[in-house]
């Protein structure tokens, strides 16, 4: 059975977007319901809201597009939120065509994907609230580090000379087969320092699981990062660009 709508004269954005919640904002997931009230609470709405439907065209939606190309991810998903949102209207008869139709998403690759000041606040923020998870601050160590995800989880105590501050990774963990020496941040040591506070420093490994000394596993450290995307209301950012965000 379709939805009737009711008929409005002249409807303006802000109007089509509270139909989409009304009709379809149900059906959405909460991370995915909270981005799209944000994109259009914080940049849609306050650059066309209070336009009528019919009047958006190609060039308008083109310009606000443009104006986040500083923030490609962003940008695309703002545009398909917009697709979304007036294709629902063409259905509605609110307007003849999509506007969104034919403007190019912004090219970027899932490993160049870097925080924002803001994004990155939240990240380490969502960290900070498993003081006691070593999960945590496995994702703080490779951050501050900027190893692979397999070289932070093979990653022995024996290996660190933390009054030098540096990790002598071994061979058989670099991608290059040998030795190599990496100087630690101060933010690193501290990691280290609070890791060995929570663990007693009792496995041969810095990373390893409570019940049998041995290394975490890739699908622990999965299953904790979706909690931390959640709680920082990040999206479209994966554990292997961590090894973007090193800091000093």
């Amino acid at each position: 059975m379709h939805n009737i709508m009711p008929t409005i004269a002249s409807p303006t954005v802000t109007e089509l977007a509270e139909k989409y919640f009304s009709y379809y904002g149900q059906a959405r997931r909460g991370k995915s319901l909270k981005s799209d009230q944000e994109l259009l609470r914080d940049i849609i709405l306050p650059a066309f809201g209070h336009l009528e439907v019919k009047l958006i065209d190609r060039h308008t939606i083109e310009m606000l597009h443009n104006q986040l190309s500083g923030k490609p991810y962003q940008a695309n998903r703002i545009l398909a939120l917009l697709s979304k949102i007036f294709s629902l209207a063409v259905s509605w008869g609110w307007r003849w065509d999509n506007p969104v139709k034919g403007v190019e998403k912004y090219q970027v690759k899932k490993q160049d994907r870097r925080l924002s000041p803001d994004e990155l606040a939240r990240f380490w923020l969502a960290l900070d609230q498993y003081p006691n998870h070593l999960m945590a601050y496995f994702f703080k160590f490779l951050m501050l580090t900027g190893v692979r995800q397999g070289e932070g989880m093979q990653a022995a105590w024996d290996q660190f000379n933390l009054e030098e501050g540096v990790w002598v990774k071994p061979s058989h963990l670099t991608k290059q087969q040998k030795a190599t020496h990496l100087k630690l941040s101060n933010k690193a040591l501290k990691v280290l320092d609070q890791i060995k506070k929570l663990t007693g420093q009792t496995s041969t490994y810095v990373f390893s699981r409570c019940a049998d000394r041995q290394p975490i596993k890739g699908e622990e450290a999965r299953v904790f990062w979706k909690t931390i995307m959640e709680a920082a209301k990040l999206e479209d950012f994966h554990i292997c660009n961590l090894r973007t965000m090193q800091a000093s």
